[in-house]
């Protein structure tokens, strides 16, 4: 509005509206970058705090089992006084990378109580030493950076499939760097009784979440039929997900016994 003399007169309506535009403005822009802040320490937890935490607590964890088993004096968990809690294992493969080897009879075994650790898994190549726990619950085992066995599975050492799945992304994601294995590459598991070796022998890049094939005693897969095995023998399977930071599909990398050595 102007005067008849041509000076502009503002109103006080329409200055206290352009204040008001103004604090929204202002409160809006604060609430974006809190919220930035907030995604940004959410991300930060996800991405290094429960890694931190959770290879800390696997490291205690390999430790204690370790101290555990050389002492001799205390039983397993899961495992009753006196016992091993794995049955009685097969002598050591006659030929490397073969998935046969001679059996001794087995022997009655405890299985391991859930969500317990009760073996340690050991990857030379990508320098992993982690807990294998019973179960694949997610807070209960996975969370804790541990490795999971699949219940129902067969257990170190024995003829079947001992099958186990780990995080690849967050808590302590001891499977990140599983792609990088190679045919041959060793992998190791230790239990009281005695340490397992097997050699990489398969590597299925992706597969269903529901291919349930591939944990089965002979393990094939049931979405891409050309990767898995025909024969009995005694082999180990690592699932996780992949791509990274989601779960919709699987990689698997299958093993074959080569040699166990008792303690």
């Amino acid at each position: 509005m102007r005067t008849a003399a041509g000076a502009r007169v503002v109103r006080h309506g329409d200055r206290r509206g352009r204040d008001r535009l103004r604090r929204v403005l202002r409160s809006g822009g604060e609430l974006l970058v809190t919220a930035g802040l907030v995604l940004l320490l959410l991300v930060a937890h996800q991405l290094w705090w429960t890694n931190r935490e959770a290879r800390r607590g696997a490291e205690r964890t390999v430790a204690a089992l370790e101290r555990e088993w050389e002492s001799g004096t205390a039983a397993g968990p899961g495992v009753p006084p006196g016992g091993s809690g794995m049955a009685a294992a097969p002598e050591p493969a006659a030929t490397p990378g073969t998935s046969r080897a001679p059996r001794r009879p087995d022997t009655p075994a405890a299985p391991p109580r859930r969500s317990r650790a009760y073996a340690v898994l050991a990857i030379p190549r990508l320098h992993l030493r982690v807990p294998v726990a019973e179960g694949v619950s997610a807070a209960d085992v996975l969370n804790k950076g541990y490795v999971g066995h699949y219940r129902g599975t067969q257990q170190p050492g024995r003829a079947g499939n001992f099958a186990l799945a780990g995080h690849r992304n967050t808590h302590g994601e001891p499977f990140r760097y599983l792609p990088r294995l190679r045919r041959g590459d060793a992998i190791e598991v230790a239990t009281r009784s005695a340490t397992y070796t097997y050699h990489v022998d398969q590597v299925l890049p992706r597969t269903s979440a529901l291919d349930s094939g591939v944990l089965r005693p002979v393990p094939r897969s049931l979405v891409r039929p050309g990767y898995g095995y025909d024969e009995p023998g005694f082999y180990l399977t690592l699932t996780t997900c992949t791509p990274e930071f989601t779960s919709r599909y699987r990689l698997v990398v299958w093993g074959k016994l080569v040699s166990m050595r008792p303690r």
